[in-house]
């Protein structure tokens, strides 16, 4: 059975997400994405996403191509694209029941926790899993890490991955890599100074916060909110706990997985300051920092408030950022349903950004970094490092490649929430709902945004009387709402 119910209860929440497999894509552009997206994760070949994890740890690589781009095996944060694989196979496991891809999740996994079982013939600690030595974190503590690795941010991605299997599959092999890999982590960062810790996250570490919690609220287990707290950043954390913007010259996609770390924390413990940080974190970025079609950042930087207008340049939105920032306000909306606009602005990234980072054009799905917002501009535009025009089947493996497959098989995460019995619509997408809870389904019908109406239809146990709340977007004037006609 799936770890889809966590041990713990979440604080302060008022509207609850649906499962994946609950809400269907139906035919439009959305499910589009998706097919598509998902031909990738079927043709990839799991043994070559392997061969870095197998070369670390000593294991015979079984023959395998190498990868180029971010992956290739002298590129210093290689091995951070494949828990974002995981996540984009279970996640379509979840929604739609594609066995292939669970069944490459468990494959992966397995030899995953072969990599981790040799470690004692590699020279590495117990529970390590990477594809770099662990001498990157004793440089990374000492700070005198200087090859361009994030090693903590691959390490985050590598944990969010087998927490996903385990969530949407019940592996319990999953769980255990899992496991094993942060109590790594916890051992490594416990015996580190407050001093030193904070040092250490000057380097870009992910949501290692985030991750952890979520572990703690899965198992319940209180070492693991104790691990997450050592990554509380208090360079980044004090000023927006003091709602003060301090984002200028910050590079972007750095901070908003710290926030989501702050809203997971705040559900976890109950602790205000966390829930302050991640709403100014939102406000502040949406408020002075977010370009028309919902993406921030140029050149990967954050500028000065309310000055983005003057940096419509090909290097803007790049796409992980508005991955996270998607994340981030879905934490939010669970604690605000009042708040519509957080859900418009939802639809604002979603369908201007993120459903467009993708090339119609390729049946692997492949994305766009960047957003580019110059005049005459095009998608299409690759990073600096290692760059290009979209990404490749072997030879791109950016961040935004990454991010991209769980943007594209998780579409329809947002479209309805719910509170008792009370069915909450954020997002006007073709779909269907199954509520199994109160064995009724709920479908929806339109094509907007090329039409302004969408019709959603119920059958099953409808009788008596519950209300339906639907977002009327901030855009709209003159909105009306029909009853069976």
């Amino acid at each position: 059975e799936a770890a889809t119910d966590p041990v713990r209860s979440e604080v302060g929440v008022s509207a609850f997400a649906f499962d994946l497999g609950q809400v269907r894509l139906t035919a439009s552009r959305w499910l589009d994405n998706q097919n598509r997206t998902q031909n990738y994760l079927r043709f990839v070949d799991a043994d070559r996403l392997l061969y870095n994890f197998r070369a670390n740890h000593r294991l015979s690589t079984g023959g395998a191509a190498t990868n180029g781009g971010w992956d290739a095996p002298n590129f210093p944060f290689r091995s951070h694209v494949q828990g974002h694989f995981l996540t984009a196979w279970a996640q379509l496991w979840a929604a739609t029941g594609d066995s292939t891809c669970r069944d490459k999740a468990t494959y992966v996994v397995a030899e995953l926790a072969k990599c981790q079982a040799n470690n004692s013939a590699a020279g590495f600690a117990t529970g390590y899993l990477s594809g770099f030595p662990e001498a990157d974190f004793d440089n990374l503590e000492a700070g005198r890490l200087s090859n361009g690795n994030v090693p903590y941010y691959c390490v985050h991605k590598t944990l969010a991955g087998l927490l996903d299997v385990w969530r949407y599959t019940g592996s319990t092999q999953a769980r255990d890599v899992l496991l094993n890999l942060a109590g790594w982590v916890d051992r490594r960062t416990g015996r580190l100074s407050y001093s030193q810790m904070q040092s250490m996250m000057n380097t870009e570490f992910g949501g290692m916060n985030a991750v952890l919690t979520d572990i703690y609220q899965y198992t319940g287990d209180a070492r693991w909110l104790t691990a997450a707290q050592r990554f509380d950043h208090a360079a980044v954390f004090d000023p927006l706990a003091a709602n003060r913007d301090q984002l200028n010259g910050l590079h972007a996609n750095t901070q908003v997985p710290k926030w989501i770390g702050a809203a997971r924390e705040y559900k976890a413990t109950g602790t205000t300051r966390y829930r302050d940080i991640a709403t100014n974190a939102w406000n502040i970025t949406v408020g002075a920092h977010t370009y028309v079609i919902g993406g921030n950042s140029q050149a990967e930087h954050f500028h000065a408030p309310n000055a983005i207008a003057a940096y419509l340049n090909q290097d803007t939105c790049e796409s992980c950022n508005t991955y996270n920032m998607l994340r981030l306000t879905r934490e939010l909306f669970t604690l605000y349903p009042d708040r519509a606009e957080l859900a418009d602005y939802y639809e604002r990234a979603l369908l201007n950004q993120m459903i467009g980072q993708q090339n119609p054009a390729d049946s692997h799905g492949h994305i766009t970094y960047f957003s580019s917002l110059n005049p005459g501009g095009r998608r299409g535009l690759g990073p600096a490092w290692g760059g290009g025009t979209w990404s490749t089947d072997y030879n791109s493996f950016w961040c935004c490649q990454g991010t991209g497959l769980e943007t594209q098989t998780k579409l329809a995460d947002s479209v309805y929430f719910y509170n008792d019995t009370t069915l909450i619509v954020n997002l006007f997408v073709p779909s269907v709902l199954t509520w199994t809870q109160r064995g009724i389904t709920v479908t929806q019908t339109t094509s907007y945004p090329a039409s302004d109406t969408t019709t959603l239809t119920v059958t099953g146990t409808v009788n008596g009387t519950w209300a339906m709340r639907i977002r009327v977007p901030s855009w709209a004037t003159g909105a009306t709402v029909s009853v069976n006609g």
